[in-house]
């Protein structure tokens, strides 16, 4: 009798745990799910794994106004082309740092490791390094038990080999490996495993003008990953001039710049000027823009917060803030997903101002989308300063180079015209080459700025003369930020190259590195 009552027992307890058991792994699902339901915004931010002489913060200690973040980085030890990834805690032990992680997850956050970083080149152009990647990648993800993968590679961590053309179809070895090997990474977890992006803007946007080196070498890994991206939130900042969809360039740092470069992404793009290649668009909820969090977090592209709600009021509800720039979708994009900032860190160093001033709005904008349009914005009728201490500092038989100190404006200066006889061309930075000269001329040049809203300054005049005829170094020197014509010459590494697509020069840019742009005469 006894033993019947026992093994009744236990039949019970098995029904019960048979029950019980797929209610837990249902709700563990649900707890796992990407943060940002539809129609919410987030903030992602990088935490650092480092200390640059921004602030040390434990990892626990993060704002509670992020979302996201990405703890950076993971990289290569053994050389870039190892593959051989590695992460430690700088400020706390492993077992602290995984402890500080559950907290975070607990409280509905996601902690992703992010592989690079401006100084970690990972070089995948071999099998071995491939599998060596895949291995050590998943070793660091189970150890500390992060939510997810972000590819922040950079510098000469993707770049196009020759001949490579078709972003749907690449043949790059480096590139090739990286989307096999992420693929394998992320079929080793589940459908709540995150992969998000942070490229920068030249790998991305940059395809729109040529495709080829750095130029869009990010657009094959964003295409084949394009239906499992949580987000992709490309950099803009470090960022030279870029070409928008109207064909016009915009300079980092301003409200334009924000909304012309998402909507790129949002409308997709042909790449390298071919329609036949046309890069398709992302949804809106992948999207977020990234940004400084100071202006001592990155070299250039630090946004103020009145600016980038300008720009967001734009993006997201069509409202226009009277810039040079139009949306192609009038009426925005509602469930566009937020913002990104290098990096937590610089935010705490400066009092929280990025997190603070997003958050509130971005929560505001949840519950409050806003009237639609303005039907009459106030219009900005105030013009830049003049351009200051204009000089040529460089000349050759057919070409005269001009540095110039920057305007000042109540909005923000997006370019310069420099004016001379019949001529002109258009500046986004403080220095033009101005090309196709003739020799032995002196020419009268005048520079002037303008702003979002059209107005411009009075100008600023000076004279140059260009070399005689048959001067040696008659091909100007490559330097960034100039404004190259086709067939325009110019001299590198002591060779001469001639210039296949008109594009403004960049950092990185160089013409042995980019055949798409740049020929050997």
């Amino acid at each position: 009798m006894v033993q019947v009552s026992l093994l009744r027992r236990t039949k019970i307890w098995l029904l019960a745990l048979i029950l019980v058991v797929p209610l837990f792994s249902t709700l563990a699902y649900a707890a796992a799910k990407p943060v940002g339901a539809a129609g919410e915004r987030i903030l992602v931010g990088y935490w650092h794994n480092f200390d640059n002489g921004s602030v040390n913060i434990r990892l626990r200690d993060v704002s509670p106004d992020f979302d996201v973040i990405q703890v950076a980085f993971a990289e290569p030890v053994g050389g870039p082309a190892s593959g051989n990834m590695a992460f430690t805690p700088y400020n706390a032990s492993i077992n602290d740092f995984k402890a500080d992680i559950r907290e975070l997850q607990g409280k509905g956050k996601k902690v992703l490791i992010s592989v690079g970083g401006a100084n970690g080149t990972v070089d995948l152009s071999s099998e071995q390094a491939r599998q060596t990647f895949v291995q050590t990648m998943k070793s660091i993800i189970d150890t500390y038990g992060f939510d997810g993968l972000d590819i922040d590679l950079e510098g000469s961590s993707l770049s196009l080999n020759g001949g490579d053309t078709d972003f749907r179809n690449p043949t790059t070895p480096r590139i090739v490996n990286l989307i096999s090997g992420v693929r394998e990474i992320l079929n080793s977890y589940g459908s709540d495993f995150m992969l998000t992006m942070a490229p920068e803007t030249a790998y991305v946007q940059g395809g729109y003008v040529a495709y080829g080196g750095p130029w869009g070498a990010y657009l094959p890994v964003i295409y084949a990953f394009r239906d499992q991206l949580d987000y992709l939130h490309v950099q803009h900042y470090n960022s030279g001039p870029m070409t928008a969809l109207d064909g016009r360039s915009y300079v980092q740092g301003t409200a334009d710049f924000q909304v012309a470069m998402a909507e790129m992404l949002l409308q997709g793009f042909n790449v390298g000027g071919n329609a036949n290649y046309k890069f398709p668009a992302l949804r809106p909820e992948q999207l977020l823009i990234g940004l400084p969090a100071t202006q001592a977090a990155a070299g250039g592209g630090y946004t103020t917060p009145a600016n980038v709600h300008k720009a967001l009021d734009y993006l997201i509800k069509g409202q226009s803030f009277g810039g040079s720039y139009t949306l192609r979708q009038p009426q925005g994009y509602p469930s566009f997903k937020g913002l990104m900032t290098w990096s937590i860190n610089w935010d705490k160093a400066a009092n929280f101002e990025f997190s603070r001033s997003h958050r509130a709005y971005l929560d505001n904008l949840g519950t409050n989308p806003g009237p639609g349009p303005d039907p009459n914005p106030t219009p900005d009728t105030t013009p830049p300063t003049a351009p200051s201490q204009l000089r040529v500092t460089a000349v050759t038989s057919n070409s005269i180079t001009l540095e110039w100190s920057a305007s000042n404006d109540n909005v923000g200066v997006v370019g310069y015209t420099i004016s001379y006889g019949s001529g002109s061309v258009n500046a986004t930075n403080t220095t033009a080459t101005i090309s196709g000269l003739s020799p032995n001329t002196t020419y009268t040049f005048t520079v002037t700025a303008k702003d979002a809203a059209g107005n411009v300054s009075s100008g600023a005049t000076v004279q140059g003369t260009t070399a005689s005829s048959g001067s040696p170094g008659d091909a100007q020197p490559w330097q960034p930020y100039v404004s190259f014509n086709i067939n325009d010459e110019v001299s590198y590494n002591g060779n001469i190259y001639i210039c296949l697509q008109a594009h403004t020069s960049l950092p990185g840019w160089e013409p042995e590195n980019v055949p798409a742009l740049w020929k050997l005469k």
